[in-house]
């Protein structure tokens, strides 16, 4: 399967704090990666390199087969970013947030692309109201509406569900399988580990700037100590997982 994402031994530094420490990793296009960490780990760090906001210090990167250095404006058409924080103008209505980005980006009858992504995310009842009478749920499908805007091969979803309480969290992973059906390659942050285990193809774990463990949950299951028995065999959770990978035993 082709890759959507290509990343090899990507360095970044912050003044003498070295953040990302030759970080390799891969994306096949459709999947869903999730890129696991605690916070600080350097996962937005990443996210902001791949998609054009940050220099790196070193390595090489290409997104949707565009270098991230030197073709930025190549893998800006390719690819849509959701922050950890929605994204939407307060003063618009979200018909009008979502008709707006596809001006700017010169789509053809933008009203028909707004209202068919309203339908899609079931926001037309609140389509004429402003994001700020919105419950965090609604104010975050719209955010990832306006995201696919364009309908972009590849997005990246920073910690989408950052604050969020967990029926809103439900919908939101009921989006991002849609979006992976849908064909578009899905690249996810998270330091929530069901939200991982619930939704990735593949999982990487970066920890102290590095990746030390990815694959499929069945593979990095098989890292783990094997199962203990308590009158049932007790398969390890992702989080147990995690712990042990790194080296910890406390509770993130």
């Amino acid at each position: 399967m082709k890759k959507a994402i290509d990343v090899r031994g990507l360095r970044k530094s912050f003044k003498n704090t070295e953040v990302l420490k030759g970080v390799d990793l891969e994306v096949k296009q459709g999947e869903i990666f999730a890129l696991l960490g605690s916070n600080g780990a350097g996962k937005t760090t990443m996210v902001r390199i791949l998609t054009t906001l940050l220099k790196q210090d070193g390595g090489t990167a290409t997104v949707d087969g565009h270098d991230i250095a030197s073709q930025p404006e190549k893998v800006r058409n390719s690819i849509s970013l959701t922050g950890q924080f929605a994204a939407v103008d307060e003063i618009l209505t979200g018909r009008e947030n979502l008709i707006m980005i596809a001006k700017l980006r010169h789509l053809a009858h933008p009203r028909q692309v707004a209202d068919d992504l309203l339908t899609r995310f079931g926001l037309t009842e609140a389509a004429d109201r402003k994001p700020s009478t919105y419950s965090g749920g609604m104010r975050r499908r719209l955010d990832i509406a306006l995201s696919l805007v364009g309908k972009p091969r590849i997005i990246f979803l920073d910690e989408p569900t950052t604050g969020l309480d967990p029926e809103a969290r439900i919908e939101v992973w009921k989006i991002v399988k849609e979006l992976a059906k849908s064909g578009t390659t899905v690249f996810l942050t998270t330091q929530y580990l069901e939200e991982a285990e619930q939704l990735a193809d593949r999982i990487a774990i970066l920890h102290e700037g590095r990746i030390i463990a990815s694959g499929t949950l069945a593979e990095l299951k098989k890292l783990f100590p094997s199962v203990k028995v308590e009158y049932v065999e007790k398969q390890p959770t992702l989080e147990e997982i995690f712990l042990a990978i790194i080296g910890k035993k406390e509770a993130i």
